[in-house]
């Protein structure tokens, strides 16, 4: 069986704007991190939110009851150390999911060594592009080597053909190589069934092309799916900056 590649081109023209949008008591807020919360940076360790935008968050929290989660690509436990532990938290594309206020696992399992050492093989000799392991999750980035992106895609292509269980999602400047479960339109799915969130109007803001499958879901239940920055997406709404997706959260509280 050939891995599923994951290579989100959508084209849908947005025309709504997230300035015409009001936070509401009766919605279910499932927001991104790098991109939609915080800055894209070259570093990812130095990314962060303010002590203020910390407390917006969770008084945004307060105002929906619970509903409110953050959805990253990033680590579970990369992620519960920047976002304040009283949300609910979805990490790794949501294969791994923290109750607010709940400890975040120490050790989550690691991808297969023989997937991280053809990943190692493939960029060795590409300047600039490293790989950060994330549990089962594998990350190439390549900001700083935009070049290598073909050698990249189609590198990928041929090491997950040998992986029935992963597929390839191609983001911004990162190219991840993910199990299968690894799916933030599954996380929504599953919240959206908790008592906290359940019969309330999905709304997903994020930023990048692996936020596409959210998009879908939020949209197939009734809810609203908003993008942050420039590019086609399959969203009906947009949000030109990150100040403008703190102040939709400011709007309704």
């Amino acid at each position: 069986m050939v891995a599923r590649s994951v290579f989100c081109s959508p084209e849908v023209l947005i025309m709504n704007r997230i300035s015409s949008l009001t936070l509401k008591p009766n919605m279910a807020l499932f927001l991104d991190f790098d991109g939609t919360l915080a800055p894209l940076c070259d570093d990812p360790d130095s990314v962060g939110i303010s002590a203020e935008q910390s407390a917006l968050l969770m008084d945004c929290a307060e105002h929906l009851e619970g509903a409110l989660a953050i959805i990253s690509g990033r680590d579970l436990r990369d992620l519960a150390k920047r976002v304040p532990s009283g949300l609910w938290r979805g990490g790794n594309h949501g294969l791994f999911i923290a109750a607010p206020d709940k400890i975040v696992p120490p050790d989550l399992p690691a991808m297969p060594n023989a997937l991280a050492t053809k990943i190692d093989e493939l960029i060795k000799d590409m300047e600039g592009v490293w790989l950060e392991r994330k549990g089962p999750v594998g990350a190439i980035h390549f900001r700083a080597a935009p070049q290598f992106e073909p050698d990249i895609l189609k590198g990928m292509d041929s090491i997950l053909s040998r992986f029935s269980d992963y597929k390839s999602q191609h983001g911004n400047m990162i190219v991840e190589a993910k199990p299968l479960s690894a799916d933030k339109g599954g996380f929504i799915r599953q919240q959206m069934r908790r008592r906290s969130f359940s019969g309330r109007t999905p709304i997903m803001i994020g930023d990048d092309t692996t936020d596409e499958d959210a998009f879908s879901v939020v949209q197939e239940m009734g809810g609203k799916a908003i993008k942050v920055g420039p590019g086609n997406s399959g969203a009906q709404y947009r949000a030109e900056t990150i100040t403008d997706v703190y102040s939709f959260l400011r709007s309704g509280i």
